[in-house]
């Protein structure tokens, strides 16, 4: 069982995902988002909705397409944290983030999201990093916020009807964009 322990930074490996990742990997998201598995982290999003986060093709396109990168977080073999990159005009675009719920709360996260801008900002030349949240997700709102992030006040609307994001629980869904600059 997983731990609130983080190990030092030494400890983990961050790496590309590969095609052999997938279900690994979308078991990690699955397990940070959805059902009562993700009840144990605090990145739950299961009052919200229900269904599935993402699946093997969602993970494999991400995977595959150019200017895009499935980073990998390891500790001992297994995946512990995730996180999409990709290439954009001028900055690089951060999501399907995942921490396993049971190491949240404890410094991954930070970890995580500084190695993803620092290989946004030396291996592309990204200024920005933008991603988008759900605006009911107040509580992670204000966590990238203390990481940098501003608010932009730019929404976009929730795709409702598209099971391939989750069944929404509730009619208000929308996503904001956060920016950080990476200078």
């Amino acid at each position: 069982m997983d731990t609130a322990a983080v190990p030092p930074s030494t400890d983990l490996v961050f790496r590309d995902a590969t095609a052999a990742d997938v279900d690994a990997l979308v078991e990690l998201v699955e397990s940070a988002y959805r059902g009562d598995s993700s009840r144990a982290g605090w990145t739950t999003e299961a009052d919200l909705l229900e269904g599935q986060r993402t699946d093997p093709e969602g993970v494999r396109a991400v995977i595959e397409a150019p200017g895009s990168r499935l980073l990998t977080v390891e500790r001992d073999g297994r995946p512990v944290a995730c996180c999409q990159l990709e290439r954009r005009d001028g900055h690089a675009y951060f999501g399907m983030f995942a921490v396993r719920p049971g190491l949240q709360g404890a410094g991954l996260g930070k970890a995580v999201i500084a190695e993803a801008e620092r290989q946004a900002r030396t291996a592309w030349g990204a200024r920005e990093m933008h991603m988008t949240v759900i605006t009911a997700r107040e509580d992670l709102i204000a966590w990238y916020e203390r990481r940098g992030y501003r608010r932009t006040g730019r929404t976009s609307p929730f795709p409702y009807g598209d099971e391939r994001f989750g069944i929404p629980l509730r009619p208000d869904l929308a996503f904001e964009l956060l920016v950080k600059e990476l200078d």
